[in-house]
């Protein structure tokens, strides 16, 4: 794998990965709405809007592999999470069987599974119950990646990224915390494994407190060196500042799960 592009560039992951996949791949190709305002001299950009596949298609072409992190990445109107999540996602897939890459690493998240109870651990192999509209993107975008790997051969790796960031900053994210160095091992298994051809990891550290069966990265030999629990301390000193909520501390999406919310309150137990 020589030839990547990076969608979402300009984002929050997207701005910290492009750092540490650099130095790994020949050509890192970066692609956004907009340039990211530090981009360098030797960083190839193609702007490109997803919802327009020709836009796509040209930012694809010549690559072999995708890493997806384009899209909307928090809640938003249906509109805005069709455009963007749903008609995008489905533009960059097939674009990229159009233009013959090999492998896409798609962004998904921890919110296509949110209104699991933080009660017992899930696996990968969950019915999705997303907590947003954000979510059902999420869970639409795994469900395509699948059909492209079983009809098109593609090989898929979707990651429920969990909070990425350099530490976990309250409760919750002491449980879904991805650091970035972590979140590179996984988009690097994605796309060079030689055995990998659709699955689902869950983008987390060594998280104790870990609400989520991760053993399916760890069978390909994810390591994660993150440990949530080295950042105790300062996180559960800024939980207390936060006001209870009892949708959002109960469910794993968080206020995901509580915006909105009009559902039932019996399910919701102490």
């Amino acid at each position: 794998m020589e030839r990547v592009l990076l969608t979402g560039a300009a984002g929050g992951i997207g701005s910290g990965l492009r750092k540490l996949l650099k130095p790994l791949y020949k050509e890192l190709r970066l692609s956004d709405l907009d340039k990211p305002a530090d981009l360098r001299s030797d960083e190839p950009f193609i702007a490109a809007d997803l919802s327009r596949i020709e836009e796509v298609e040209k930012a694809v072409d010549g690559m072999e592999g995708v890493i997806h992190l384009g899209g909307h990445s928090v809640e938003g109107s249906w509109d805005t999470i069709l455009q963007a999540n749903i008609i995008g996602c489905y533009n960059l897939f097939e674009a990229a069987r159009r233009r013959g890459v090999k492998r896409v690493v798609f962004a998904s998240s921890n919110h296509a599974i949110g209104f699991y109870p933080r009660t017992h651990p899930i696996g990968t192999d969950v019915t999705v119950r997303p907590d947003s509209r954000y979510g059902v993107s999420k869970a639409f975008g795994e469900a395509l990646g699948a059909l492209y790997a079983d009809k098109h051969g593609l090989r898929v790796l979707c990651l429920r990224i969990g909070n990425y960031s350099d530490r976990p900053v309250d409760k919750r994210r002491l449980s879904i915390w991805i650091s970035p160095e972590d979140t590179a091992q996984l988009v690097r298994i994605g796309l060079e494994h030689p055995e990998l051809r659709y699955e689902i990891f869950y983008g987390a550290s060594h998280n104790e407190r870990s609400w989520w069966d991760n053993s399916r990265a760890y069978d390909y030999g994810y390591r994660p060196t993150g440990r949530a629990e080295d950042h105790v301390a300062e996180a559960m000193a800024a939980q207390a500042r936060i006001a209870p909520d009892p949708v959002a501390d109960f469910f794993q999406g968080g206020p995901f799960c509580s915006a909105e919310f009009d559902g039932d309150r019996s399910r919701i137990r102490k």
